[in-house]
């Protein structure tokens, strides 16, 4: 579990199917992350079981109400291929956006990244058009690699842009020490 002044980040559980239904359900959540909204409470309740409940992901769970309102996670995939890598992934309710609470919870994330668990590199990366995302690295100090044209997004059967950014240890520690 990971803490920040407003939110708690612990593990995802199955007891958390309807809040997180209330949010992912929303058309404009899921599908400009590259997933279609959910459709029921037993959907939520599949897909946390399936993609949720994995090591390094966690339910953004806001202080006040003690309820999940977004997830966010470290990931082990394409981007990130070796052991001392992560790619960062988030999304949130609607009702919360544009509150910081994502570069909230990311800060800690990667913090925990960078300190915890030793890693070199945090990859992120999102599909054209999806600007708060974009804004969110920025914000976090990622910075701009590459841009690949007809990714393919499995889940919704397209294609799309995708831009990938990268926050390198060392780049982290000197925002910390600038910051400081």
């Amino acid at each position: 579990m990971l803490e920040t002044e407003r939110l708690i980040l612990r593990p995802w559980v199955e007891t958390d199917a309807e809040a997180c239904y209330q949010y992912a359900r929303d058309p404009r959540v899921g599908p400009i992350a590259g997933w279609p909204p959910h459709t029921s409470v037993a959907y939520s309740r599949q897909i946390i079981r399936d993609a949720l409940m994995v090591p390094e992901t966690y339910a953004i769970v806001l202080k006040a109400t003690g309820l999940p309102i977004g997830s966010i996670g470290l990931h082990h995939n394409d981007l990130a291929e070796k052991d001392d890598e992560a790619e960062l992934g988030y999304w949130l309710g609607v009702p919360y956006w544009g509150q910081g609470l994502v570069p909230e919870a990311a800060r800690e994330v990667l913090r925990h990244a960078f300190e915890d668990l030793r890693l070199a590199r945090v990859w992120c990366a999102y599909y054209e058009g999806n600007e708060k995302s974009r804004r969110v690295q920025e914000k976090l100090g990622f910075t701009y690699q590459w841009t690949t044209q007809e990714v393919p997004v499995p889940q919704m059967g397209e294609t799309r842009t995708g831009h990938v950014n990268l926050l390198t240890r060392v780049a982290w520690l000197a925002l910390q020490s600038a910051s400081a």
